[in-house]
């Protein structure tokens, strides 16, 4: 088992890593979103083109005001774009439309992955309520307890991270599919598109380390303990 300073320095390089993916992502999408996309088609204009070309027609598509909070809600079935998506047309803008749509197509394909993590969904909920608790307690003042909790916790986390990779991976490649295969970017574009997904990707990797890494952490100052 590893030691609880090994452990630490790994908690530590998880936490450069999700820095550096964050500004990664947000870089990427700055510079691309400046980038307007020779069709001149808005976020969400691609994102009924698409859900209109794959037969989906009773998802919803909404403004939300959280910038970079686009997402797609399988239990309302509703895709939410943020404003610099909804209402640009810049490369950036349609590739992040594009990969929420790449769930959407998920969804509609009973996509089991996907399927999977929204049934862990509730109980990843309730155990990121629990987040405080494990870290005053358990990582601060190694009270038994929190720690064999934030076990329990980050154990629940690390799964759903893990089984989130499959699922924005698949959804980003069905969006640089899409947006390949029906022409709303060109070849140029293309590359800013795949610039801007990948980024994004790096910070699902990254949380799935930082799951991890605590995971790790409290299991090894359980065995110190003992």
């Amino acid at each position: 088992m590893l030691s609880v300073s090994v452990t630490w320095m790994l908690v530590i390089g998880a936490s450069i890593i999700a820095i550096i993916a964050q500004f990664r992502v947000m870089g990427a999408f700055k510079r691309f979103g400046q980038v307007r996309t020779m069709r001149g088609l808005t976020g969400a204009e691609v994102a009924k083109q698409i859900l209109r070309d794959v037969g989906i027609t009773d998802v919803e598509i909404e403004r939300t005001d959280s910038w970079l909070g686009d997402h797609y809600d399988p239990t309302k079935k509703v895709l939410c774009l943020s404003p610099g998506v909804f209402d640009s047309d810049s490369v950036s803008a349609v590739g992040i439309a594009a990969h929420e749509c790449g769930h959407a197509i998920q969804h509609k394909n009973a996509y089991w992955p996907l399927q999977v993590r929204m049934t862990v969904v509730p109980v990843t909920m309730i155990a990121s309520q629990l987040l405080p608790l494990v870290m005053i307690g358990g990582f601060w003042f190694h009270m038994m307890g929190f720690i064999t909790l934030g076990i329990f916790v980050y154990a629940i986390l690390t799964v759903f991270q893990l089984i989130t990779l499959p699922v924005e991976f698949d959804a980003s490649l069905r969006a640089k599919l899409i947006l390949r295969e029906s022409g709303v970017v060109m070849a140029d574009e293309a590359d800013g598109v795949n610039k801007v997904l990948n980024a994004a990707a790096w910070t699902y990797v990254a949380a799935f380390l930082s799951a991890l890494t605590h995971l790790l952490h409290l299991l090894a100052i359980r065995d110190s303990r003992d």
